[in-house]
């Protein structure tokens, strides 16, 4: 389906995007993850023909778009502030890119109400836009960016204007539009929690780099860097050094001595970093890890308790604020990090 091909882009002199490769599949949502000003929305524009590249293609089936104008690719694209129309009414805007179509105005009526129907707006076609909530609008702006057929779907930060209850019952509803329509999509967004809950796949975007491409269970238990682990907040990530101790591996780190159960071939005196699970400990007098309580917050079903040394943990007994306490790291909760930060 959607193929692109090392993409490179410029930004006030200086590289943005760098070499971007990946494809989209039929049936499939890609989501592109990264922190804010990271290429992401300019990677959606080059895909949607509002600005062109410093190099490389964007393909359809083997056909070269790089040069074709937006209006003629065929891609819908829905923003966070919705750009609706204020004027007009939920039934107008839906309408208003097939009538630029010059369809006739059954068919126009007819799309028009099958998308409304897809996003649950049905009865909503005589209200004007500025009347509905932030949710019902952008359900206004995906039933107008549905009601053409597109043959790709790109969402641009999409629920960033709305409240986290509103969002979450959102993008669930999305992930359950975009799988009955079978329309292949690209959203891009910094919210972790949102790429994960609608996502096949999710792209990990840094300095311009696509640095990690997997499925959401995937991306989340295996990280391979620190920046990672730090960047979807996985948990604590620590520097150590390694030391073979009666031909095991084991990693000595200011916070405490851990083993290493991850394959790798470790030298003694090799640096590396590990990610602490913060859920992956116990109370235990013989821990291998100590520390003081700076600070105890409840936390759903748990007490994240963070130490004084920065470190945090999630337990089902809240310890003491000042008090003294050792935990036992378990070898399921520690992840050696194989590449540099």
């Amino acid at each position: 389906m959607l193929q692109l091909l090392d993409i490179t882009k410029d930004y006030d002199n200086k590289p943005l995007l760098r070499g971007i490769s990946f494809s989209v599949a039929a049936n499939e949502t890609v989501c592109l993850l990264g922190a804010s000003g990271s290429g992401k929305s300019t990677l959606l524009r080059i895909i949607a023909g509002l600005e062109p590249p410093e190099q490389g293609t964007v393909r359809w089936e083997g056909q070269d778009l790089t040069a074709m104008p937006a209006h003629l690719r065929n891609f819908g694209l829905v923003f966070q502030d919705y750009a609706l129309f204020p004027h007009l009414s939920v039934f107008e805007n839906v309408a208003f890119g097939l009538k630029m179509q010059n369809l006739t105005g059954t068919v126009v009526e007819r799309r028009a109400r099958e998308a409304m129907t897809q996003v649950n707006l049905s009865g909503f076609e005589g209200r004007r836009v500025t009347e509905l909530s932030g949710g019902e609008q952008q359900r206004v702006a995906l039933a107008r960016a549905l009601a053409p057929r597109p043959r790709l779907l790109m969402f641009d930060e999409p629920l960033g204007a709305l409240d986290r209850a509103l969002r979450d019952r959102l993008q669930d509803e999305l992930r359950g539009i975009l799988h009955a329509t079978g329309i292949p999509a690209i959203y891009v967004t910094h919210d972790q929690e949102e790429a994960f809950a609608i996502a096949d796949r999710v792209l990990l975007l840094h300095e311009g780099r696509i640095v990690r491409d997997g499925s959401p269970s995937e991306v989340w238990n295996e990280p391979g860097s620190a920046w990672e682990a730090r960047f979807l907040g996985l948990g604590n990530v620590i520097e150590g050094v390694v030391s073979l101790k009666v031909g095991r591996s084991k990693v000595e780190t200011p916070v405490g001595v851990f083993g290493l159960g991850c394959g790798h071939a470790h030298q003694a005196g090799e640096k590396v970093e590990l990610l602490l699970r913060p859920s992956g400990v116990r109370l235990a007098a013989d821990g291998n890890l100590h520390g003081v309580v700076a600070d105890v917050l409840f936390h759903q079903d748990a007490f994240k308790v963070t130490l004084e040394n920065g470190l945090y943990f999630y337990l089902p007994e809240a310890p003491q604020v000042g008090e003294e306490i050792r935990l036992c790291v378990l070898q399921s909760g520690i992840r050696c990090l194989t590449s540099p930060t």
